[in-house]
């Protein structure tokens, strides 16, 4: 049959999620979810609104949720535009500031559906090599500014942790395009913040953050998101949106969710304490663990034996994500590592307890392959 795609979605391959089984009985510790359950408040939102007019359209601004989510980044509400997940959000950011034959731009490691929302859009895509140290350089970034029209910067980075300071990402701003905050995991940075960025003169108004409550609120099953900018950008991203892009019973569980701070702010804290101690214990099973800023960590093993030791643990029904990043250097070198996130700390007990037969596991087959390739020499 002869293709009837456009050619830009015939050349993609698309953003493969995290594997996600469908029945009891794993630990999952590869898709960054909150481990801990959402406010009681949600839940009694979800009751409401199955016992609620959900027989007429939700109200397509989200008027309510957006008071509530301006009041806490001491924004007015037309600064705030919600979304079907911050991922929907990605989408009309890329929709409405960059054409056909523009260029997208982000750091490489880093979240890899920028660059498939970019190919959706029929966009170029420039990588912002990140160093061992995860940073980048300024001058291939100063050189970068002329070029894009949309630079993503997630801060926490996924998969790496680690978190950039305001003067550094102002080094990413598009001469004439805008700067994409990222901010998934802002929530379990050591020093969060309230949009402050937002009001910093040196941004040119061109700076927008995004949200996501998937993680810090424990809403991923719920799909809710949502930017922060200028109003003078929300009003043109506005026209791109779907009519009804979120639903009543997403509006109503993301409103009563930012409602409750206290709720959210205590399982972060227990997140931060098992991520404290995941980093710690780690490095005894011949692990290197970056400092991380978010309810994950990044890890390598000094055998290198990533995949295998993805496997051996997805055989014991504990799930990791094993990530690998070609051409992840200015010298073309491949990057690969564990991402783990923190879970509850039994979870993380499981984790440890299995990781010590796991690595000798691992370490056992290196060998033996050794020896089979010396025997066939």
């Amino acid at each position: 049959m002869t293709s009837v795609f456009r050619p830009a979605i015939e050349r993609m391959a698309g953003y493969t999620p995290g594997e996600q089984p469908q029945e009891g009985g794993w630990i999952k510790l590869n898709t960054n979810e909150n481990p801990y359950p959402p406010s009681p408040r949600v839940v009694d939102a979800v009751r409401r609104a199955a016992e609620g007019r959900l027989n007429v359209y939700p109200d397509p601004r989200a008027t309510a949720f957006r008071k509530v989510a301006a009041e806490l980044l001491h924004v007015d509400p037309d600064w705030i535009l919600p979304a079907n997940g911050s991922d929907e959000n990605l989408t009309m950011i890329t929709r409405s500031f960059c054409d056909s034959g523009q260029i997208v731009g982000y750091p490489y490691p880093s979240y890899v559906l920028y660059e498939e929302l970019a190919k959706i859009q029929g966009c170029a895509v420039v990588r912002l090599p990140l160093n061992a140290a995860f940073q980048w350089d300024a001058q291939r970034a100063a050189d970068l500014r002329s070029q894009t029209r949309v630079f993503f910067a997630p801060n926490p980075n996924s998969p790496t942790g680690n978190c950039w300071t305001p003067a550094q990402l102002r080094e990413l701003l598009p001469d004439e395009g805008v700067l994409v905050l990222d901010e998934a995991y802002g929530d379990f940075r050591r020093e969060p913040h309230r949009g402050e960025l937002l009001r910093r003169t040196e941004f040119d108004g061109r700076l927008i953050v995004t949200r996501s409550l998937s993680k810090s609120y424990s809403l991923a099953g719920i799909r809710f998101g949502f930017a922060v900018a200028d109003p003078i950008l929300i009003e043109g991203m506005q026209k791109v949106k779907d009519s009804y892009n979120c639903d009543t019973v997403s509006i109503l569980a993301a409103t009563a969710a930012l409602e409750d701070q206290e709720w959210m702010l205590r399982n972060r804290d227990r997140i931060l304490a098992t991520r404290d101690r995941l980093s710690a214990e780690l490095p005894q099973f011949g692990f290197y663990v970056s400092p991380s800023e978010a309810n994950f960590v990044w890890t390598v093993h000094t055998s290198g034996r990533h995949r295998e030791i993805y496997e051996q643990l997805k055989a014991r029904r504990i799930l990791v994500r094993y990530m690998r990043f070609e051409h992840a250097r200015a010298d073309g070198r491949v990057i690969d590592g564990l991402r783990i996130t923190v879970g509850t700390d039994n979870e993380i007990d499981l984790l440890l307890r299995n990781m010590s037969e796991t690595v000798d596991a691992v370490s056992a087959s290196t060998v033996s392959t050794a020896q089979d390739c010396g025997a066939d020499q």
